[in-house]
């Protein structure tokens, strides 16, 4: 076994090589190992629920390609325009309802343009008075856009850097690795939590998922949220033939982000319709405590809502509970008091 040690102190400074030897750890220690450091950081046996919703579908100029919505492959995916706030504010309700206690809005952008953060900056806001945690995903951020969903009130900005920075223009030409941590640099700057993470299966090797992980935990600062994703493979995308990982390197890869990130919330993410309880299980053992939640993410399908809660009863897990109130409510009991 290796002679790193289970810690919940951050660090910064993780090396090629000693992520290499986490990997290369018996399978029983490595997750030995990632459920140590999780018991000390996190809630055991409690997975944070999130739902994630489409509000702008196709069209998007990048050439990412595992991407169903991006213009460049015939997909069969019709393009639709922009959510309405009710719309938005609809299914958030219907989320929470549900169970989810962060709502994540996905936009098939480069980045948005100033009449779309207008709109998007109102759907924040309906979330927020809904008393979820608000998430967005729209593509490259300037300093300024970042400020400005700040002051909206959004709680996390997801911007995934897929996978490792030399596997990296083998999946994505059209914008660089470095650009994708420029704008994490500047939601940070702004104080808006980070959601990043990458994806498993696009053909690389066990060393670029270390390296994609080792980019995130020698961060300035972790992000709070790292999203595993395993590849769901679409037909018309140059990536529609390719087979994924295998199961248990998959869970090894998030033991090993629970390892070098002990403070962040790991969530199994898209590619949970293709995978087993069994599979899932192991990877709730090997640290993940969040999971994307609802029957469809982005455009392609989940797990059904009465599925997931059967998983959770049958491991004797438990959804988080939700962090705030919702606004309407705090309101209420205001009002309340000022009348009696």
């Amino acid at each position: 076994m290796t002679d790193l040690l289970p810690s919940s102190t951050p660090r910064h400074d993780w090396t090629r090589d000693e992520v290499a030897a986490l990997y290369a750890q018996p399978f029983a220690d490595l997750l030995w190992q990632a459920q140590s450091v999780h018991r000390a950081c996190h809630k055991p046996n409690t997975v944070q629920l999130s739902t994630l919703m489409n509000i702008k579908t196709g069209g998007c100029p990048e050439d990412c390609k595992y991407c169903s919505q991006s213009v460049r492959y015939d997909t069969g995916l019709e393009r639709e325009s922009l959510a309405t706030v009710e719309e938005v504010r609809h299914a958030a309700r219907v989320a929470r309802d549900a169970g989810a206690t962060r709502f994540c809005m996905g936009a098939a952008w480069r980045g948005p343009k100033p009449r779309d953060m207008a709109v998007v900056k109102e759907m924040i806001g309906a979330v927020r008075e809904l008393g979820m945690e608000s998430c967005v995903t729209l593509g490259l951020l300037d300093e300024a856009q970042a400020r400005e969903l700040a002051a909206a009130g959004l709680d996390y900005y997801n911007h995934n850097i897929d996978t490792s920075p030399e596997y990296y223009d083998k999946v994505i030409t059209t914008r660089t690795f470095q650009s994708r941590l420029d704008t994490l640099e500047h939601v940070r700057e702004a104080g808006i939590k980070v959601c990043c993470g990458g994806i498993l299966g696009l053909g690389e090797s066990r060393e670029d998922r270390g390296e994609m992980l080792r980019t995130l935990a020698n961060l300035p600062q972790h992000p709070e949220s790292v999203p595993i994703n395993q590849l769901v493979a679409v037909p018309g995308t140059p990536m529609g033939e390719q087979t994924g990982v295998d199961e248990l390197e998959f869970v090894r890869t998030v033991a090993v982000a629970r390892v070098l990130m002990p403070r962040a919330v790991v969530r199994l993410s898209a590619g949970r319709g293709a995978m087993s309880d069994s599979l899932q299980a192991l990877c709730f053992v090997a640290g993940a405590n969040s999971m994307f939640y609802g029957d469809k993410l982005l455009t392609t399908g989940n797990p059904a809502v009465a599925a997931d809660h059967a998983l959770l009863d049958a491991l004797g897990m438990r959804a988080e509970a939700p962090k705030r109130q919702a606004r309407n409510a705090l309101e209420a009991v205001a009002g309340d008091a000022l009348a009696g």
